[in-house]
């Protein structure tokens, strides 16, 4: 009998082949197949916790609380994690949405004034092969000071690297017959690559970990990083972690989790969509939890997200940790002078001296013209490297409050907003993008989560329109999706045929996941095991157009 293979890896996308021999060499592929049989077995675990959780919530009408069993971590005051290096004591300004197989934005980011950056596998990013392969390499070229027109890696902002999250899997690589798990993947060949070389330059490795839902999942994070120093001969505590707070779950989760990872936290993160959307993923179908119209009635003022930022900012703080807030998404005008230039900045500042206030030790733009008038709001309203001191003692948060929803309804511009954003976001990934613009604004898979949600919800609970008393229907939704593929051309730029098919195969999928009976828990997840997306894929590694993609439905 022949000894089982323990990996298979498909050959390289076409053009790639340089980088794949970079990535895939022996020893990182022996690690790797380490890593993932270490550790396969924990990750089926929680993602089966989380399958547990929901549906215990589902079947007692319960809500979340502070966990009683865990209260012994909370009510101590004495423990704090471990100090961060030099390099991540100030974060007032980091790059987000930074997808680095764009090599120009990358390089363009590189050589930013920014503090960090948020070097994205996942939120903003396409996880195709070719995408996955070519952004390893970047970073391995960053790290390894190969891009001759950027700065050394120890005098550039800091690389905050960010996996995928649990619920992606890589589907060009298997160990022991299983496919692996996203994160291990990118974490892996990351960290054997570049781990020793970023920590002898004092310069990382550092982390962001997306859609963490419990402590957990933090502690086989914790896990995976000793594992992982003990392999590379890194000492304890080298790998540092920020966690991004994007499920309401984890709101309630908070010490537990920098509890966990004490030894390699660099603390927590807050944004916006992702959490308001995971209201819709653990409650959506109860009618207590509809959520009213983003874009008119939810933003971090709300009683909920002010909450669940002031909680953050609170835990952070009274346990020696950074807490950094979200994401500016809006893109200046090129024109600096001009009167629409002065409002975007405006409203930039106004929304992030809000945070500022709350005690946040910094926050991401994705315009990388907003670094630096962000680093002066932030340095004419605080004091020193971050905002620790602030330890927010005058707060007390309750469970009533983090699951308080804003009062409000669905107007028609909103609904047709959700419908383009969601449209917009699987042609993109049909394309091989994680994000695009619209309206002046950066969209990705967060916004795109939202959008989706909305409208998936608005439907289920058969919600009236604000403007004209209608009920938000799949005709309605239907009707509306073909009224804006007008508008969605013209934004795409749909100059061929393959292109407007590509475009109404979009709108199809979108159409089917806001449909469906059962909540589709992740968009990303839905289209990353989609035929539809998996063969565009496919055929673009074949060598075929980006829009060679199956005939739509609609």
């Amino acid at each position: 009998m022949s000894d089982p293979i323990t990996m298979e890896l498909e050959p390289s996308p076409p053009g790639l082949e340089a980088e794949y021999r970079t990535i895939f060499t022996a020893g990182s592929l022996v690690f790797l197949q380490e890593l993932v049989s270490a550790f396969d077995e924990e990750v089926d675990k929680i993602l089966r916790l989380r399958i547990s959780r929901k549906t215990h919530l589902d079947l007692s009408g319960d809500l979340p609380g502070f966990c009683e069993v865990t209260a012994p971590v909370r009510s101590d005051p004495s423990w704090r994690v471990r100090p961060v290096p030099q390099r991540l004591q100030r974060r007032h300004v980091d790059v987000g949405d930074l997808a680095p197989c764009d090599t120009q934005r990358f390089i363009q980011a590189l050589s930013s004034p920014a503090q960090g950056l948020q070097v994205d596998f996942d939120d903003g990013n396409c996880p195709t092969y070719h995408n996955q392969i070519k952004g390893i390499y970047n970073v391995y070229r960053a790290v390894h000071n190969q891009f001759p027109n950027a700065p050394k890696i120890s005098q550039a902002p800091v690389l905050m690297l960010r996996p995928r999250a649990w619920n992606m899997v890589e589907h060009n690589m298997m160990v022991k017959g299983k496919e692996v798990p996203g994160p291990l993947c990118d974490f892996g060949f990351l960290m054997f690559h570049c781990g020793k070389l970023l920590f002898d330059s004092e310069s990382g490795p550092f982390f962001y970990l997306s859609k963490v839902e419990s402590y957990m999942e933090a502690r086989l994070w914790n896990n995976i990083f000793l594992w992982t120093e003990q392999k590379l001969g890194l000492p304890v505590g080298s790998i540092k972690a920020t966690v991004l707070i994007e499920n309401v779950l984890s709101a309630f989760e908070m010490e537990e989790i920098l509890y966990e990872l004490k030894d390699h936290s660099a603390g927590l993160n807050c944004g916006i969509w992702d959490y308001s959307a995971s209201f819709v993923n653990k409650f959506g179908h109860r009618g207590a939890f509809l959520l009213p119209d983003r874009s008119k009635y939810v933003n971090m003022e709300k009683l909920f997200l002010r909450s669940y930022m002031d909680l953050l900012v609170q835990t952070c703080h009274r346990r020696g940790a950074l807490a950094t807030g979200g994401m500016a998404a809006l893109l200046l005008p090129q024109d600096r002078d001009s009167a629409p230039y002065r409002a975007a900045l405006a409203n930039v500042t106004r929304l992030k001296l809000l945070e500022i206030k709350a005690g946040v030790d910094g926050f991401m733009v994705y315009d990388l013209g907003l670094i630096e008038p962000m680093q002066k709001l932030f340095q004419l309203h605080s004091q020193g490297d971050n905002q620790m001191h602030q330890l927010r003692d005058d707060l007390t948060v309750t469970p009533d409050d983090l699951l308080c929803m804003p009062a409000g309804g669905v107007t028609l511009y909103g609904l047709k907003y959700n419908i383009a954003v969601g449209i917009l976001f699987i042609d993109a990934w049909l394309k091989g993008k994680g994000h695009f613009f619209y309206r002046g604004q950066v969209e990705d898979s967060a916004t795109a989560e939202i959008s989706r949600s909305q409208v998936w919800q608005w439907i289920r609970h058969q919600t009236q329109l604000e403007d004209d008393s209608r009920v938000v229907t799949r005709g309605l939704v239907t009707e509306l999706t073909q009224e804006v593929m007008g508008e969605l051309k013209v934004v795409t730029r749909c100059h061929t045929v393959r292109e407007e098919q590509r475009l109404l195969t979009a709108a199809a999928m979108f159409l089917e996941v806001v449909q469906k009976r059962d909540f589709p828990e992740f968009l990303t997840t839905y289209l990353n095991l989609d035929h539809t997306f998996l063969s565009s894929q496919a055929k673009r590694h074949e060598g075929g157009a980006a829009g060679d993609v199956p005939r739509p439905k609609l």
